[in-house]
């Protein structure tokens, strides 16, 4: 049975999509079968893996009962996706039936056997889509910047989360929060580090042991429709990507030496 691994914070530009192509790229290239699930009405998740979320059939259509999970599916280079398209952000005024909270994971119930992790990429607001990706996630990880307004997302969270929690999914694990864009040298990274272990302790998990830094090769991996991995394998994203891949999951990562190189990938999406 598939692990599902939420990546959420309710501020954009924190590296949610980023960070959740990279563990579609680190675990499909260690073996794993993954499936990723975009439920971000923007698609940048479908688009950073290949997947054409014009063509086909989206998780909108998934949610309005319009196809199965199964038939949503892409195959790509990268892993298997349920892309999602602008369509998506009408759910919150669509989806009104009792138990619309279930949705996704009752969707997923169909594939979980298929998988070994399921990973799911939130919208950066609180919605019905962000509420449905934590009733059907097992673990929840959340990125950060060094930056105060990221905290005020995450401080935001925590009322969501506990009342999932509470109500709808009693076994949701708060993974830890993961720092993005990481630089020690500077004095405010220090400063929001302390302040984000302060609310870290208030959400009952941690700050992850592996941080990641700011890498020019991880704004440049979605335009070639490829995960950090396969753009840059010898990057230093790479390399941390692959040690919080370990970290969170345990899995054997590949081990490559950094050498700061990258090869251009052609995409799959459809002209």
């Amino acid at each position: 049975m598939a692990v599902v691994i939420a990546i959420t914070n309710q501020k954009g530009g924190v590296g949610k999509t980023t960070t959740c192509s990279a563990f579609c790229g680190g675990l499909t290239e260690s073996g794993k079968r993954v499936l990723a699930v975009d439920l971000d009405p923007q698609g940048n998740l479908s688009f950073s893996l290949g997947a054409d979320a014009e063509d086909g059939y989206t998780m909108y259509d998934v949610f309005k009962g319009n196809c199965t999970v199964k038939e949503a599916i892409q195959c790509t280079d990268n892993c298997d996706v349920i892309p999602a398209n602008i369509l998506l952000s009408g759910c919150e005024l669509e989806l009104t039936g009792v138990g619309r909270e279930y949705l996704l994971r009752e969707a997923l119930s169909s594939v979980v056997d298929d998988y070994d992790y399921i990973m799911i990429d939130t919208p950066p607001a609180l919605s019905i889509l962000t509420i449905n990706a934590y009733t059907a996630a097992d673990m929840l990880i959340i990125p950060m910047i060094a930056e105060i307004l990221s905290l005020q997302g995450i401080a935001q969270l925590k009322e969501t989360i506990f009342a999932v929690k509470k109500y709808y999914n009693k076994n949701l694990e708060i993974t830890g929060i993961l720092l993005n864009k990481y630089n020690p040298r500077l004095v405010l990274t220090k400063e929001v580090e302390e302040l984000a272990g302060m609310i870290a302790e208030q959400l009952g998990t941690k700050i992850l042991g592996t941080h990641i830094s700011t890498n020019v090769s991880l704004a440049e991996a979605p335009a070639h429709g490829v995960c950090i991995m396969e753009y840059a394998p010898r990057s230093k994203a790479t390399a941390e990507y692959r040690a919080l891949i370990h970290e969170v999951t345990g899995v054997p990562m590949k081990k490559t030496p950094v050498r700061e190189t990258r090869r251009p990938a052609r995409r799959t999406v459809k002209k």
